[in-house]
């Protein structure tokens, strides 16, 4: 009997008779043209798509992604590569929370490289992922930054279905976020929690089941919008948020939030700021249902 061939095009992964999950890719590309950005390159497998660029009275050329199939289970491995051109401004979103079901197999793995040229700007506002219960959970998020551009980017987190009484029992969720420059490193961030962690108590998410980073790399603006962000919680009982300025090029944020609401909320805050101070624009209301 010949020996099973490994799955076409995809180095080291085992057979696919012997997998459970699929492997999806989304590759995208904005570029400037005149006045306009313009989603002039869009790739995409199951279990990834994306929606058509929203026309909303904004400069960026905006983009929902999206999982079909109602979300990642274990084995799932995922790839996005986004690519915006010189001057070019793109937005990427998501329609909803990402949810990540309970695996008895290997965890999802979903790698993600954003590349912006000189003059760029990216803005990567996703909505927060769930991991459900015995979910696991690998993540790798890497930015190139090139001179001159500017990069908003989000990265939130439930510790479960939380009103389920499922908080901190995912099995696994081990997050990187890796942003450079010409220069060098910019910021290298690794979380990585197990089932039963990080429990209660001061420092250790201060029973708060929601979590934000916000990573704000630009070259204008960066103390008046940690500024903006120190002042948010200040009377504001159900999140405690901070920020501080990275050795250059950058501000980082971390939230800390009670509920769903009072996330969705302290980001959308957070990005005002940030879309106010480093670009110069008001802030963007993204049409979801």
């Amino acid at each position: 009997m010949a020996a099973q061939r490994p799955v076409a095009g995809v180095a080291g992964l085992t057979p696919a008779t012997a997998r459970v999950g699929r492997d999806g890719a989304l590759s995208l590309r904005v570029e400037r043209r005149g006045p306009r950005s313009v989603l002039a390159g869009c790739r995409w497998t199951m279990p990834l798509q994306v929606l058509a660029p929203m026309a909303l009275d904004d400069p960026a050329a905006i983009v929902s992604m999206l999982n079909p199939t109602g979300g990642l289970v274990g084995g799932d491995r995922l790839a996005i590569d986004v690519a915006v051109g010189a001057g070019a401004h793109a937005c990427l979103t998501t329609p909803s929370a990402t949810k990540v079901y309970r695996t008895c197999s290997e965890p999802v793995e979903q790698a993600v490289r954003l590349t912006l040229a000189p003059q760029a700007r990216l803005e990567w506002i996703p909505d927060h992922t769930i991991p459900f219960a015995g979910a696991a959970l690998r993540q790798r998020l890497e930015a190139d930054v090139g001179e001159g551009a500017t990069l908003l980017l989000v990265d939130a987190f439930a510790a479960g279905r939380v009103a389920r009484g499922e908080a901190w029992r995912f099995a696994l969720l081990d997050s990187t976020l890796s942003v450079r420059d010409a220069g060098g490193w910019l910021l290298h961030d690794r979380l990585v929690l197990r089932e039963g962690a990080p429990g209660p108590g001061l420092g250790l998410a201060e029973d708060r089941p929601y979590v934000a980073t916000v990573v704000v790399i630009a070259d204008v603006g960066l103390a008046a919008f940690a500024d903006d962000v120190a002042a948010l919680d200040d009377g504001d009982d159900d999140i405690d948020v901070g920020a501080a300025l990275l050795p250059r090029r950058g501000a980082l944020v971390r939230c800390l939030a009670a509920d769903a609401p009072a996330l969705v909320r302290t980001v959308d805050a957070v990005w005002a700021f940030a879309r106010r101070r480093v670009l110069g624009l008001p802030a963007l209301a993204l049409r979801k249902p």
